[in-house]
């Protein structure tokens, strides 16, 4: 059976190993993607680390990537292969940290031509995450947002709720006044302390217990969106300010979500993919490793929390 480069975890460092292993047979529904570009991503370096999993010995990690679809199942068009395609894989399956990967035929989605695969595989993770934060919120008069926190998901979330029509404030230490004027924010808080008005939604990057204090801070029929950790009990009195509670996971949709689940969302992540193509979200360009520097690619987004990207030959 034909082999391939993996990154293999190990169990008794809690780090990755270069090492080869057998391509796997193909189910009938499944793909097999020659990946060029592997996306870097917090969960990644964390879930090395920690193994909240029990991955054993040779568990390739990895959730974000892209490339072209070389192999096919056998319920599968054979016309899937060579389209290029960038995809969020499941925690529990053999990710992206390899040179090829099997996925769902479903649960790719397909790259205009002119988005390169560094870019695109930089995407899946947050760019999804933050569609679902903001699928949470229905779209009414009372458009007054504010989002805490501005990594990669809340950047891209930002610039999809202004182009909603939502106005948006955001909480940050470190965002620029530039970024601020760039993007369409309305105010920048330096910190939380210094809210002086009510919204109709809040999406928080910091914690469970940080949007739980948040609360207050909304309108009543208000939304508080968690996309970090959860609100395990409501705050509020029973039938008061009556507050909706979200919580965000997009790898619990790999687990809970059905294929009408993925079709929509993968439709929806292609949508905005374009959009990325054409300029119309300001996407900043990640930091590129080769292949065989993992490590220091996992280390790199770590202590300096820019957006990696590992690119293959």
């Amino acid at each position: 059976m034909q082999q391939h480069q993996i990154w293999q975890y190990q169990t008794e460092l809690n780090s990755v190993a270069l090492g080869k292993a057998a391509i796997p047979l193909l189910a009938d529904n499944e793909i097999l993607v020659l990946n060029k570009a592997i996306g870097i991503n917090p969960v990644d370096w964390k879930f090395i680390q920690a193994n909240p999993l029990n991955w054993p010995d040779g568990h390739v990690p990895g959730v974000d990537g892209a490339g072209v679809i070389v192999q096919v199942g056998t319920n599968l068009d054979q016309s899937l292969i060579d389209r290029r395609v960038a995809y969020h894989a499941s925690l529990n399956r053999h990710g992206s940290f390899a040179e090829c990967t099997v996925l769902n035929a479903g649960r790719v989605m397909m790259l205009p031509d002119s988005l390169s695969f560094e870019l695109a595989a930089a995407l899946p993770c947050p760019m999804l995450t933050a569609w679902q934060a903001y699928e949470k919120i229905p779209l009414t008069s009372q458009r007054e947002v504010l989002i805490v926190g501005f990594g990669a998901v809340n950047n891209l979330l930002s610039q999809i709720l202004i182009n909603a029509g939502y106005i948006v404030d955001v909480v940050s230490a470190s965002l620029s006044e530039e970024r601020v004027k760039k993007l369409g924010i309305r105010q920048l808080y330096r910190e939380q302390s210094q809210l002086n008005i009510k919204y109709f939604a809040i999406f928080d990057a910091v914690s469970g217990e940080n949007s739980a204090h948040l609360v207050p801070q909304l309108r009543a029929n208000g939304h508080i969106v968690c996309i970090q950790d959860r609100i395990p009990a409501p705050i509020d009195p029973a039938f008061t300010r009556t507050i909706s509670y979200h919580e965000i996971a997009l790898g619990a949709l790999h687990d809970f979500g059905d294929i009408n689940d993925w079709n929509a969302l993968m439709r929806n992540g292609e949508a905005l993919l374009e959009r990325v193509a054409k300029g119309h979200i300001d996407i900043s360009v990640p930091i590129t490793f080769k292949f065989g520097q993992m490590p220091e690619a996992l280390e790199h987004s770590e202590l300096k929390k820019l957006k990696t990207v590992i690119t293959l030959s």
